[in-house]
């Protein structure tokens, strides 16, 4: 038996969501994001219970030339294992029979409540995917940017900074998404993507109003099982200290048209997945200011896919993603 306290819907809430003849509306979602990485990335079931196991290679065998008459001595490669990690992401609803059930509108009314959850769980999903980090939140799964943080890791070579400073910094991103470079994961035996389970009609407990008094309300469970697995760090490139006040002052801006072909030429192949940009609506609107010179070369197009115009670069598709954020400290 649940409870079903103060986040349940009222009927002020529901009120909202009626129009005057009684029907649910169709509600104009100005929480929503765009975070179109979400449908581009590549998913692989994991090898462990509780995410995926990778073995990397870590150093090549010793190679020698040979005089005749003379041995070679043997050596060998070393490898790593490394262990990625999944998080559970979950959410509940409940709503009050009566009021679900008012105007008999009840399967309307419970789909546009699901759509905010679903929604919610994108964000959250797009959010962790850059900026989780279990270390600090356990109960996370690690995101890129953790990864991708000090121009002095071993992986700094896939770091190009901006040159911005200060706490108002964005990144771009190009990540190649592939079986063998980076894709997302979920556990062993489980479902990919997010599961929706409904419970139908449920007796909960109230927490609001008298204690324990029970109620009949429909119940609905969303779970999304989920990690990412960087198999190899050489296929995604962070461009950090994007400075956002100096693009919107226009004062000495970043060249986005040029930190992005430094990008590409950070990937060892183009060949080994599905690579894309990655950035936030205010620098793709930046960038789009820029590239009007760099059209006139032919550097930047639109390319039609199934109807709709695609920004691209260099033949990679430029996505929009609005969980990048415009807060970000610099990277050093």
């Amino acid at each position: 038996m649940a409870g079903l306290g103060s986040n349940a819907l009222t009927l002020a809430d529901w009120a909202k969501r009626v129009d005057p003849d009684g029907k649910t509306p169709m509600i104009v979602e100005l929480l929503s994001q765009t975070n179109e990485i979400l449908s581009d990335m590549l998913w692989v079931e994991g090898n462990l219970p509780t995410g995926h196991r990778t073995s990397v290679r870590t150093g090549l065998p010793t190679v020698a030339w040979k005089l005749l008459n003379q041995g070679v001595q043997p050596s060998k490669s070393t490898t790593a294992q490394i262990d990625e990690a999944c998080g559970i992401m979950e959410a509940w609803s409940e709503i009050d029979k009566d009021l679900a059930e008012l105007n008999g509108n009840t399967a309307s009314f419970r789909l546009s409540e699901a759509q905010a959850f679903i929604e919610a769980m994108n964000q959250e999903m797009a959010q962790t995917l850059f900026y989780g980090n279990a270390s600090i939140s356990p109960e996370e799964f690690t995101g890129l940017s953790i990864r991708y943080s000090s121009l002095s890791a071993v992986n700094a070579q896939n770091i190009v900074s901006g040159g911005g400073t200060g706490s108002d910094q964005s990144s771009i991103w190009l990540i190649c998404w592939g079986a063998n470079s980076i894709h997302g994961i979920f556990p062993k035996g489980s479902k990919a993507g997010l599961q929706h389970e409904d419970h139908g009609l449920v007796t909960v407990e109230t927490t609001a109003g008298i204690a324990g008094t029970r109620l009949r309300a429909y119940q609905d469970q969303w779970q999304w099982k989920c990690g990412v697995a960087v198999k190899d760090w050489r296929y995604a490139v962070r461009v950090a200290n994007v400075d956002i006040g100096a693009l919107v002052a226009n004062s000495s801006p970043a060249d986005i048209i040029n930190l992005m072909i430094k990008a590409i030429h950070r990937l060892p192949s183009m060949n080994m997945g599905k690579c894309a940009f990655y950035m936030n609506r205010s620098v793709m609107q930046y960038l789009d200011i820029q590239r009007r010179d760099d059209v006139v070369t032919g550097g930047m197009r639109y390319d039609e896919v199934d109807g709709k115009l695609i920004p691209s670069f260099r033949g990679i598709p430029i996505r929009k993603c609005d969980a990048l954020l415009e807060t970000e400290a610099q990277v050093s």
